[in-house]
């Protein structure tokens, strides 16, 4: 769907990388920036020390599909291949710290001058201006500063952060839809443009109903019991079973009564306009019913009455689960220095076909020499930037 768009990526870390991936899936031809022998970070970290026969599984999950240029920015001749490449390109993604491709000269600014229907996007933590600019842009540190990390978890106990990058992979949705929004209008315009996102936004988007409810006078508190959020009435929560834990979402009181036979101890407590007032009362006299109980066979008899419920999976027992396999969601690999490798595919389904995997991800600058001929230069060039050290 993308196959006639070309893209310069100078990405690193998540929300650049995970972004450009998104794109690149749908067909778009993304070349991503990389300095010579040492290449973006993501290939020299990765979580939970998962290195596949020494390579970055953090590298792996958000580059496939996409070629390797190795490119030394700092010098000239450098800059003047970046530069040329840019003049052939559709889009041009930046998650550099803000400031870093303008001393370069590869900024907004510069490049859009010669190209004014050039779509530049870039991504950061706190954006190009404001007090904050020159900080960090990482994932915890985002969930901090957006009060999502202090909004979840339990009164009494330490803000929680997520158990995910969710502000780093929701800021590169919003990258690619930023792009794909510019590239719409420059179709119908032939207008370029710069579109920034940035991670204090995404994390706040992510907040959309917490923060709404907090600025219009809702009652929004972290709960004693691990009660899913600050907002929802009783009984949505997580619950303990005998083998388990199971969640209980948006499901009247008087339904949830039912399907346990009424009991007297649920009682006081089906009038709706106290589910959210009293939802820890409410928690406890619910508790002890699940607590004896299988979590299949509790999860079988309230879906059998309505109520919506599900297992509390960990990441085993997730991939296990018949909603997921139907999915398909895995894609496996066979990387010639990795080996065998799983990844999770593109997360949309389209009516045309399924998104293919075109490209593994790339060694350090394994499409240079491709990519410096497509843009004109000879064989003897590419050889002399070589042994300059360039590229």
């Amino acid at each position: 769907m993308l196959d006639d768009v070309k893209i310069v990526a100078f990405t690193q870390f998540l929300l650049g990388p995970a972004g450009t991936q998104y794109l690149a899936d749908l067909g778009a031809d993304v070349v991503k920036v990389e300095q010579p022998g040492k290449g973006a970070y993501e290939r020299t970290w990765s979580g939970g020390g998962t290195f596949v026969n020494g390579v970055s599984a953090f590298f792996m999950l958000a580059n496939r599909n996409l070629r390797s240029l190795a490119l030394d920015l700092k010098t000239p001749e450098g800059r003047e291949v970046a530069v040329r490449l840019v003049q052939d390109a559709d889009v041009v993604i930046d998650n550099f710290r803000p400031g870093v491709l303008d001393r370069l000269g590869l900024g907004w600014e510069a490049l859009s001058k010669d190209r004014p229907d050039l779509v530049f996007a870039c991504g950061s933590g706190y954006g190009s201006a404001g007090p904050y600019a020159h900080l960090p842009g990482q994932d915890l540190l985002l969930q901090a500063v957006s009060g999502l990390a202090a909004a979840t978890g339990r009164v009494g106990e330490a803000p929680t952060p997520a158990g995910a990058a969710v502000v780093d992979q929701h800021a590169a949705s919003l990258l690619a839809m930023g792009v794909l929004a510019a590239l719409h209008h420059r179709a119908r315009t032939g207008e370029g443009q710069r579109v920034e996102i940035t991670m204090l936004q995404a994390a706040l988007d992510l907040q959309m109903e917490p923060i709404v409810y907090h600025l219009n006078g809702g009652l929004v508190q972290r709960p004693r019991r691990p009660l899913g959020s600050g907002f929802h009435e009783a009984p949505y929560g997580i619950y303990p079973t005998r083998d388990g834990y199971l969640a209980l979402s948006l499901t009247p009181m008087t339904t949830i009564s039912k399907a346990f036979g009424d009991p007297d101890v649920l009682e006081p407590y089906l009038d709706r306009a106290i589910s959210l007032t009293r939802r820890e009362e409410i928690y406890e006299a619910l508790a002890p019913l699940l607590a004896d109980r299988e979590t299949a066979d509790v999860v079988a008899l309230l879906r059998d009455h309505g109520v919506w419920c599900s297992p509390v999976h960990d990441y085993d027992a997730m991939l296990s689960d018949p909603a997921v396999k139907h999915l398909q969601p895995l894609l496996r690999i066979h990387h010639p220095e990795a080996g065998e490798v799983t990844l999770l595919k593109h997360p949309v389904q389209y009516s045309s076909g399924e998104p293919q995997l075109r490209r593994l991800p790339p060694s350090i600058g394994q499409d240079t020499e491709d990519v410096l001929t497509e843009l004109g230069y000879r064989s003897e060039d590419i050889d002399r930037l070589r042994q300059a050290g360039v590229v």
